[in-house]
């Protein structure tokens, strides 16, 4: 499981123009079955990811993809996370 922390970059002015290609990107990720969660971060300093059933390899891949980095609005941080408890309804995520 990775957690991805997408900071505001030197391009923040920028996010109007790049949105709608980010929420298609972000769709094309919960669609694929990579993105279990995605939302800001507060107090407005980008947003985060939750994904899994992917490589790091293939994440670094899909973030390049994504036309906030590619346009460096953001900048994307994978933190790589082996979960070992969770709540009954994200149980998924251990086994």
């Amino acid at each position: 499981m990775y957690i991805v922390l997408l900071k505001f970059a030197a391009n923040k002015g920028q996010v109007s123009q790049f949105v709608d290609g980010h929420m298609a990107w972000l769709k094309r990720g919960f669609d694929d079955g990579v993105f279990l969660l995605a939302g800001r971060l507060q107090p407005d300093a980008g947003g985060g990811i939750l994904a899994h059933n992917t490589s790091k390899a293939d994440l670094e891949s899909r973030l390049k993809d994504d036309p906030f980095v590619a346009e460096n609005v953001v900048s994307a941080e994978v933190h790589e996370m082996t979960p070992s408890m969770a709540d009954a309804r994200l149980q998924f995520l251990v086994d």
